[in-house]
């Protein structure tokens, strides 16, 4: 059975799990089981992860980047040491770490792994953790909810229906999903969520209270000084922690500032009810969230069977008293909540790789994804049309068809949004693209939108003018535009620095568009001209099948062989039916082969 790693990348901390002789393992480092997610560049220009880079911190806060979680899938640079480097690529130096300790641990070279996500993450965000974890050498073979996770490893009772509601609240995100068990099968049922709450918002109240109060008895604001707000950041962190156990807790930090030539200390006392207060509008959200999802699903609060805790800052008594309050359930904590995501992402490597788990994931989509209306029927060009519907099942296909506005119009715009909001301007716009050379006709030209999204959440957008064929396409991966291949290259290379060995999995690169529209490939399989124009996902797929068929052999290759075919001869009759038809097919001989091999 081959070894799959389950990784938890969170915002404060992470962690790698996996399955040994059908036991989850959490792997340890010098007995630590938790990394912080952390990373730095010390003065000699040694990379720093983990605790060393959390050490670093106190004294030089500019060479080290924390909860770089909350950054995935923004567009921007985040200046280490001398370099700038993406979030990705941040992430990347923690996942190859996490990789290290597995490979030390286990003896053995390792290129797979299941890493999870928050369930609200949107596709660029997900998009950008595959792209994370293929910069350290790993092959991403499946992205997955975290409370989806968590669920897997609580053990439910198969001979009946259980219906578990899982709060995750971590260091920078919330999750609340409802999971049903039956039989054996999990199937979420609805998710809700805020990517930018969690245990980082508390620090920062608890931050701002000790600088304001520290400011009102010296007079010198300890934010104005970057070592300062990182050891108060450090210690109110540290603090925060000691209040989920204790009523009453000391802030102490000597030397923290000068005034007028005279050293200051910080020494101050913080109890539970102050810092209960201060935090309480945050959890008041996820209760929002929690009611949200509760709406999604259908279902009451004396419908849910067991309540999980998850993530570190679920420790903090105040929210186990809102949750009785809320659902008149006990929680359930029996498994570490900062280690049963990376254990849930264990089993689900187990379930692929062949282990006998005894569970079956069935997951969906925590957002609603549509475009906006191009059609003669609307008056405005803001209208949201959802196509696949928020706590939709996947994987899942679903179309919608609108009509051209004018006559003899010869393009129309695919613009893809995910939200909840009627007009898309409140909404996130995750990509577009043109569909060009319409056929000259009256307005109300038929073009079919089509919506793909896989079972790691990888949407593909397909524009068909239903009269003709023409088609075009858009992958939402593709969002991530400052990920050009020479960078991601360029900092492979860079990386090799920090690790001494070899990577053990190559990153496979997309094939630009002259590599996908080779006159030679083209000519090999008698492709008619200018099949690539209007065919370019079949293109890719031709590609990576005709790739793949050496490494298989007898009845997969002759299969691959004939779908191949099959193929092209529907590229040139233009029967974009039949090219539909065959893709999705190819596709899934592909996936599960790549996996066995």
């Amino acid at each position: 059975m081959e070894t799959i790693l389950g990784i938890d990348l969170g915002t404060t901390n992470s962690e790698v799990s996996v399955i040994r002789d059908n036991d989850v393992v959490v792997i340890e480092k010098e007995g630590l089981r938790l990394l912080p997610s952390v990373v730095g560049i010390d003065l000699a220009g040694n990379l720093l992860v983990g605790h060393p880079a959390k050490n670093q911190a106190v004294l030089y806060p500019e060479r080290t980047v924390k909860s770089i979680k909350r950054k995935m899938g923004e567009d921007i640079r985040i200046q280490l040491g001398d370099r700038e480097y993406s979030p990705p690529e941040i992430s990347a130096m923690i996942l190859r770490t996490l990789r290290s300790y597995a490979e030390e641990s286990l003896g053995q070279k390792i290129s797979k792994a299941v890493i999870t996500v928050p369930a609200f993450f949107n596709d660029t965000q997900r998009e950008a953790t595959r792209l994370a974890g293929e910069l350290a050498g790993l092959d991403v073979v499946r992205i997955i909810n975290e409370p989806t996770a968590a669920s897997l490893v609580y053990n439910a009772d198969s001979s009946s229906r259980e219906t578990l509601l899982v709060y995750d609240l971590g260091g920078g995100t919330f999750d609340v999903s409802i999971v049903r068990v039956e039989e054996g099968v999990l199937e979420v049922l609805a998710s809700h969520g805020d990517t930018h709450l969690g245990g980082d918002d508390f620090d920062q109240l608890l931050f701002d209270y000790v600088c304001d109060t520290f400011k009102k008895q010296h007079k010198v604001d300890l934010r104005e000084t970057p070592v300062a707000v990182s050891r108060v950041l450090q210690a109110v962190e540290e603090a925060k922690k000691r209040l989920s156990t204790e009523p009453f807790t000391q802030v102490k930090e000597e030397f923290i500032a000068e005034k007028d030539g005279v050293s200051l200390h910080l020494d101050m006392e913080l109890n539970r009810n102050q810092y209960e207060e201060q935090i309480l509008p945050l959890l008041e959200k996820t209760l929002t969230c929690l009611n949200d999802a509760l709406n999604d699903a259908q279902l009451h609060p004396d419908d849910i069977d067991k309540v999980i805790m998850v993530g570190g800052a679920s420790r903090t008594p105040i929210v186990h008293q809102l949750l009785e309050s809320r659902l008149g359930n006990k929680l359930h904590g029996e498994i570490d909540p900062d280690l049963c995501v990376t254990m849930g992402a264990a089993v689900q490597g187990g379930l692929i790789s062949g282990a006998k788990v005894g569970r079956v994931l069935i997951d969906i989509t925590s957002h609603t994804l549509g475009t906006s209306v191009f059609d003669e029927r609307y008056n405005s060009p803001f209208i949201f049309s959802p196509i696949i519907k928020r706590n939709t099942p996947i994987p899942c296909s679903r179309s919608n068809v609108y009509g051209t506005v004018f006559d003899n119009q010869d393009a129309v715009e695919v613009s893809v949004y995910q939200g909840e909001a009627d007009d898309v301007r409140q909404n996130v716009l995750i990509g577009d693209f043109y569909l060009k050379g319409l056929a000259k006709v009256p307005r109300g030209n038929q073009i079919v939108c089509r919506f793909d999204l896989d079972i790691n959440g990888i949407l593909h957008v397909t524009a068909i003018e239903k009269s003709t064929g023409l088609a075009d396409n858009i992958i939402v991966e593709n969002a991530l535009t400052e990920h050009k291949p020479e960078d991601s290259l360029s900092f492979r290379e860079h990386l090799k620095d920090f690790f001494e060995e070899e990577e053990t999995v190559p990153v496979e690169l997309e094939a630009d568009s002259e590599t996908t529209t080779d006159k030679d490939f083209a000519d090999r399989l008698g492709l008619a001209e200018g099949w690539e124009e209007r065919y370019d996902k079949a293109a890719a797929l031709i590609q990576r099948a005709t790739a793949f068929i050496s490494k298989v052999t007898g009845d997969d290759k002759h299969e691959i062989e004939t779908r191949i075919k099959e193929l092209v001869d529907a590229i040139n009759r233009n029967d974009s039916d039949q090219v539909n038809s065959i893709t999705s097919p190819l596709e899934d001989l592909l996936y599960y082969l790549e996996d066995s091999v």
